[in-house]
């Protein structure tokens, strides 16, 4: 016969206890206390989704419940992550929750767990079974990643301590936007997700990418499950958000961890991962401005022991814009595979391919101090610009390995490549006023570049649990490592204007058809010299620690830093070849190396189960790869915050909410250098400030309502430069801003059939279009922008089937969203509306 395990609290026992049959039928009651003590007892449960025997160890260590079972019984076995105030019994539901097992009560306080019978016999006179369930808190009927959730608040972020600690346990800003919010707003990029955030808005370069603005700074840099995805470069990728599970933001510096990254905060999306419980959708959409995009998901075994999963999701996306002439032709696609050849140890090999065929888009220009009042859809390419191309692979690695319970092991490893290649009529001069005297004519000439990014990055990281001088710690050692390699090749002329390319903003299209020869003799007899090709490298180690101590289960103390070595170079060439040879064979000046240590400190303190009060010190650190007009690397930039706040957890722990202050200021911040004719040479301005307040807001109101929300106050001003323009705001950061969204489900947010709707809306307030160094200032109005959806869900031949019904911008209001990132062109040249009113419907299957 096989042995059961008895899994009991380590306050009663040093050691798991394996009992035959007969043993376990004869348990004393001396053993512990009686299963109705417990039975109706409230406990405060801070599970992490993991291995069933794990999980259930965990249980019975906080409520002193003793459980058997076969090992056989749970092998394989994944329990959910479990979050809120429930009673022993509850939380047990909820760990059992799809496994096929069932649990009756045994002698004394054991709990027996065994298969669930096809017809179950009544229990034996004398018997006692626990109470049926009524769920309390968050602990609903799905974890953070089951395809099904309708949740709009997660209780854990993997980018904040890289360990198991709920965010509400966590002295630092952090906000997740899950898969539930973007299937309602129909998201396709993660721009669109990011608006529910305070504090964070999109900056797109030529239309696309994934910059961002975070707390009044840009970030360029966009993790992908904890790891860099590009480097060095500028280039911003592109992410579709059909693999992504949810899009993470840790708020101010986060380098004691991560290494190089901007102050404002940190973006990490989370991509799918293959589950044991079989799940298919395909969907459909359509849309205005010939608007059509498929979606796919599937997931599920492969053996039949579950040892082998795998998950294919993917989208298809073809589109015209608002915009003249501008299009996108996406096809993205994401196989991943999970082997557990234990329940200790599980390693996941993924990939996401994307490939897009789009004509990039300039934007239009500033009259004055405003946005020209010309129609939105005028756009300043032509008909016969070369179509631009974009493609990239992400080939990730996960390995997980747990000794016991309290220790782990884990290595994440990421290749990123990508190829962009852009023909452009471009604003010229790029970084001058393109606009002529008259305010109607833009001149214009024709400018190409292409990037190739080749990055390397893992990390390795040591998780424990343990008990000293009564204190619990939770600490984490890790290394990491990140090599990244960038040729940027252009051809053309942005510098200076071509009078027959010449185009009036108020009617563009009598000047639309540039001949496919003007094209080729441009860029093929144009050679801009030394400066046709660069090449950038980044080379980085960083080593960090981390330790969360606890005291009596009210008191959170972080601590920890991280120790960086950065090399970063810069070479320049007419030939690829020269580019290579300039950087490997350049003195030093052009080749930079730094050291540097990032602590990060933080207490947090809960006077009562639904709030938290904590405050936060961090410093980062980053590294420019520009030179000077000189030829010198230079200095790092280095930022530094101060954050306190409040965490709030309402409606049985259903919603959570966050205030925070903080006082960021970041130092060594690249620009251009005024004093030389070469717009492209660099130098540090100094430094800029950041402070604010900012709330955010997710979860259900009741099983009928759910919300997410945000507002930022956000005060950012350059503090120290040398051309006098201390006090300027920085630009494309509204002073208020924020986000609402709510959605009603008539017959509760689990029912399987029912009708559904939401309404939301952004705001942002006025904000600075350029820095007044990049000419006259000017400034984008602000605006409110409200959105909705309606949907309907419901069964066909057991399939749920689900029609939707969005429509962004619901009062067709005229509105800019940013400026270009002076990365291209300058902001006066580069200013981006928002889409008019678009409709979007669809079509979802589940099987």
């Amino acid at each position: 016969m096989k042995p059961l395990r008895l899994r009991r609290s380590r306050k009663r026992a040093a050691a798991t206890l394996c009992l035959g049959l007969s043993a376990a039928a004869a348990l004393q009651p001396s053993l512990a206390e009686p299963a109705a003590a417990n039975s109706a007892a409230v406990y405060r449960f801070d599970i992490a989704a993991q291995p069933l025997y794990a999980a259930l160890s965990q249980l019975a260590e906080q409520t002193g419940i003793q459980f058997v079972y076969s090992p056989d019984l749970v092998r394989s076995l994944q329990a959910p992550a479990l979050s809120g105030s429930m009673t022993a019994d509850q939380a047990l539901q909820k760990l059992l929750a799809g496994s096929g097992l069932a649990h009756k009560a045994g002698q004394g306080n054991s709990v027996i767990l065994e298969k669930t019978a096809v017809n179950q016999p009544q229990s034996a006179p004398g018997s006692t079974t626990l109470p049926s369930v009524t769920v309390v808190g968050k602990a609903s009927g799905f974890d953070d990643n089951d395809p099904h959730s309708r949740e709009y608040a997660k209780s854990h972020s993997a980018a904040a301590t890289k360990t198991d600690t709920p965010i509400f346990d966590t002295a630092a800003s952090i906000q997740v936007v899950p898969r539930a919010v973007m299937e309602d707003q129909k998201n396709t990029r993660i721009k669109d997700a990011l608006e529910n955030v305070s504090g964070v808005r999109a900056q797109p370069t030529l239309g696309m990418g994934t910059g961002f603005i975070v707390r009044g700074f840009k970030v360029d840099h966009v993790f992908r499950n904890g790891l860099i995805t590009t480097q060095s470069n500028g280039f911003n990728s592109e992410f579709d958000i059909a693999n992504l599970e949810s899009v993470e933001i840790l708020k101010g510096p986060s380098a004691m961890l991560y290494g190089r990254s901007e102050p404002g905060g940190l973006i990490n999306v989370t991509t799918k991962k293959p589950s044991e419980t079989p799940f298919y959708s395909l969907e459909q959409q359509f849309g205005s401005y010939d608007y059509y995009r498929t979606q796919w998901d599937a997931t599920g075994p492969l053996n039949g022991d579950k040892t082998l999963l795998y998950r294919f999701s993917g989208s298809y996306q073809d589109n015209n814009s608002f915009r003249d002439l501008i299009f996108t032709d996406r096809v993205s696609v994401s196989p991943s595979i999970t082997w557990k050849p234990s329940d200790a140890t599980d390693f996941t090999l993924n990939v996401e391919g994307l490939k897009q065929d789009y004509q990039a888009d300039f934007g239009i220009p500033a009259i004055g101090n405003r946005p020209a009042n010309i129609p939105i859809g005028n756009s300043f390419g032509d008909t016969n610009d070369p179509v631009d191309h974009l493609s990239k692979v992400h080939l990730g690695t996960e390995f997980n390995h747990r000794f016991n319970q309290d220790w782990a092991i884990h290595n994440r490893f990421l290749m990123s490549r990508e190829n962009n290649e852009q023909v452009f009529v471009n604003p010229s001069p790029a970084f001058g006023n393109a606009l002529l005297a008259d305010n109607r004519t833009l001149g214009r000439n024709i400018f190409s570049q292409e990037n190739e990014v080749e990055a390397y990055t893992t990390n390795l990281d040591l998780t424990g649990k343990f008990k000293l001088l009564g204190m619990q710690h939770d600490a984490l050692v890790g290394f990491d490592y990140t090599q990244s390699h960038t040729m940027y090749h252009t051809q053309g002329d942005w510098q200076n204007r071509n009078p027959a390319l010449d185009i009036d903003i108020y009617n563009p299209r009598a000047s639309y058809g540039i001949p496919a020869s003007v094209f080729d003799s441009t860029l093929a007899s144009y050679v801009q010299p030394g400066r046709e090709y660069s090449m950038f490298v980044t080379e980085w180690y960083g080593a960090y620690f981390q330790d969360h101590i606890t005291l009596w289960d009210k008191l959170h103390i972080y601590g920890g830093g991280r120790y960086d070595w950065a090399e970063v170079g810069r070479g320049r060439g007419t030939t690829e070849a020269s580019a290579e040879n300039a950087l490997e064979y350049s003195n030093p000046s052009v080749k930079r190396k730094d050291e540097a240590f990032s602590p990060r400190v933080g207490i947090l303190y809960q006077p009562w189960r639904w709030l938290s009060v904590y405050g936060s010190w961090s410093n980062s650190f980053g590294a420019n790869n520009g030179v000077s007009a000189a030829g010198q690397a230079l200095a790092p930039e280095t930022g530094e915050q101060f954050e306190a706040g409040v965490k709030t957890q309402f409606f049985d722990d259903r919603l959570l909410a966050t205030l925070a202050y903080y006082h960021l200021t970041k130092n060594n911040i690249m620009t251009a250098d005024l004093s030389t004719p070469d717009p492209t040479d660099n130098a540090a301005i100094g430094q800029a400030r950041s402070q604010g307040i900012e709330l955010d807001v997710s979860g259900r109101l009741s099983d009928n309502f759910s919300i997410i929300g945000s507002y930022a106050f956000t005060d950012a001003r350059i503090t120290k430069n040398n051309d006098g323009y201390e006090g300027s705001r920085l630009p494309n950061v509204a002073e208020h801003s924020g986000s609402l969204w709510l959605r009603f489900d008539a017959n509760g947010y689990q029912a399987a059939e029912g009708f559904s709707m939401g309404v939301g809306g952004v705001l942002a307030g006025k904000r600075e279009g350029n820095y007044a160094y990049y000419g006259s200032p000017f400034q984008l109005p602000g605006y409110v922008r409200v959105d909705a959806f309606a949907a309907y869900k419901w069964n066909v031949h057991k399939f749920p089937v689900t029609a939707q019904f969005n429509i962004r911008n619901l009062l067709d209001k005229t509105y800019y969203e940013s400026t270009d990132p002076d990365a291209n062109v300058s902001p006066r040249n580069g200013i981006y509306p928002g889409a008019p009113l678009m409709a979007i419907g669809s079509v979802k299957v589940e099987f």
